[in-house]
This record gives structure tokens, C-alpha cells and sequence, in this order.
């Protein structure tokens, strides 16, 4: 049996630690007034969640709502992250339509490749920035657990995809959707589905008859067209915040697809638009 860790949540309001159980370890039955988010970092075991028992094991995602009862038990050498936060933390809509939606109940959420490897560099954030302790650190902490609750709402949309590789494609495509802006190259894609860039360019293009980078790129020029209309942002801030590395790279880009510069769509667009207006 192990003794689990009394945790004070009065002064930060939210607190992250590793916690590693032998194997046979027990952690009996119990509840807390405040949300607690558990990741396996390692191994295997069963979780009792609201008298459900489930495997708990590597890679796996519990969120706890206050007041639900729960238990561990670990069938190898189990370790587990622990995050304990206070919802009042979170901005409001952080929490009206994240933790009242996605969360009102305790569930474990099994993350996909992309996904997981996103939560696991946000707990590695969240441990850097605890081990500085300063206010400034503690406010990114909280920054980065409205992210991290983002990550697990998302992983709990359903899919209606049934083939494991169409599943993957799909996949990919949302994680593309939501990363556009900083994927850099085709192997920041295949490193998340731990596969090799010829195989992730294989299932995504039997699914979606193009590339991952061709469609990332057809993503970028939506984007851009979109700013571009509605917006004053200068050309090369619109260049910069939809992922392209020079400006010289979006021009020929935007221009290979659209057949004119950014320059010539954001005037003939703007003067159709007024002249919609007018008409209307």
C-alpha cells in the first residue's frame, strides 16, 4: 500500500509531481475538493474511477473532477504524473467552455500519437517552469494548463473513421488543421505518428489524394487569403503567421496556387467585396 501525497493548493492554486509506485502498490480509495489531471508516464495498472475499474497504463490520461472518488492500483512499476489545479485559475472561458463542457464528469481519454506528443511537451513545460518558482513562471503555468485541457478536450472528439490507417490520415489532418503555423518540415509530421515520411505520405494521400505538405501548404494559402481580405495586417506578418519560413517563399507559394500575387488577390477582393456590399 502507498501513501498518497496531502496536496495544499491555498497558495499557487495549482501544483505538478511525479509520483513512481512499485509493483502491487495500492493507492485506496479517496476524493479532493479541487481537479486533478493524472498521466502513465511508465507502465501498467488499474484505475477505480466512480466505482469503474479501467487499465491505466503508459500513455494514458485521467481528468478528475472534484469530489469523484478514485483509486490505483499498479500491476508493474507505474509512474504517473499528477497535476491538482483549483478551477478558479482558469480564465473564465477557459472554464465555461472547456472544463463545464469537456470535463464535468471524470474520464480516462486515451490520447492518438499526435496528440499525446503534444501533452507530453506541455507537462515537460509545466516541470520547467515549476522548478523556477517565480510569479512569472507561475502564470505561465497556468497558460499552459488551458493549453494542455485543450489537448485532452480535442482527444475526446469522436471520429467516425473505422480503418486504421484512414484513421491516421484523418488524424493527421486535424493535427495539421490546428498546427499549421509551426510545422516545418515533412519529418515534424512522420515523428508524430512514428512512422517513416514515405508511409505517413502513402496513407495520407490514399485518403486524401494529396501530401501532408501539399495540403499543409493548401491550409497556409486558405489562411492567408482569409487575412488577407479581412484584415490590414501587412503581407509580411500574414506571411509569418501562417508558417512560411521568408516572404519570398509565400509569394511564390501564394502565386503558384492562385495564379496572382498577395498583393493583386487582397485589391480584386477587397473590390468585390465593397461592391457586393453596395449591391446588397
Amino acid at each position: 500500500m502507498s501513501n498518497r501525497r496531502v496536496i495544499d493548493l491555498s497558495i499557487q492554486g495549482i501544483h505538478l509531481y511525479e509520483v513512481k509506485h512499485e509493483e502491487g502498490d495500492v493507492i485506496m480509495e479517496h476524493d479532493h475538493p479541487f481537479h486533478e489531471i493524472l498521466y502513465a508516464l511508465d507502465g501498467e495498472g488499474q484505475l477505480t474511477l466512480d466505482g469503474k475499474q479501467l487499465d491505466f497504463n503508459k500513455d494514458h490520461g485521467v481528468v478528475i473532477v472534484p469530489f469523484s472518488p478514485h483509486a490505483v492500483v499498479s500491476d508493474s512499476n507505474l509512474t504517473i504524473l499528477v497535476l491538482a489545479f483549483d478551477a478558479q485559475l482558469l480564465d473564465i472561458s477557459v472554464q465555461k467552455e472547456l472544463l463545464d463542457v469537456f470535463f464535468n464528469v471524470s474520464s480516462m481519454i486515451r490520447l492518438n500519437p499526435f496528440l499525446g506528443s503534444e501533452l507530453r511537451q506541455l507537462l515537460r513545460k509545466m516541470l520547467f517552469e515549476l522548478s523556477r518558482g517565480n510569479p512569472l513562471n507561475l502564470l505561465a503555468m497556468k497558460l499552459k494548463l488551458s493549453e494542455l485541457l485543450l489537448v485532452l478536450a480535442r482527444a475526446q472528439q469522436p471520429s467516425h473513421v473505422i480503418d486504421a490507417d484512414s484513421l491516421r490520415a484523418e488524424k493527421l489532418r486535424l493535427y495539421i488543421d490546428t498546427h499549421y503555423f509551426e510545422i516545418m518540415h515533412s519529418n515534424d509530421i512522420s515523428v508524430k505518428l512514428g512512422m517513416s515520411t514515405r508511409h505517413v505520405n502513402n496513407i495520407f494521400k490514399k485518403q486524401y489524394s494529396i501530401t501532408p505538405i501539399q495540403y499543409l501548404t493548401e491550409v497556409r494559402i486558405e489562411m492567408a487569403k482569409k487575412m488577407l481580405v479581412e484584415t490590414d495586417k501587412e503581407i509580411v506578418c500574414i506571411c509569418f503567421e501562417v508558417g512560411f519560413e521568408t516572404l519570398s517563399s509565400f509569394y511564390r507559394m501564394f502565386k503558384n496556387y492562385i495564379q496572382m500575387s498577395p498583393n493583386q488577390y487582397r485589391v480584386v477582393h477587397r473590390v468585390r467585396s465593397r461592391n457586393e456590399q453596395v449591391l446588397v
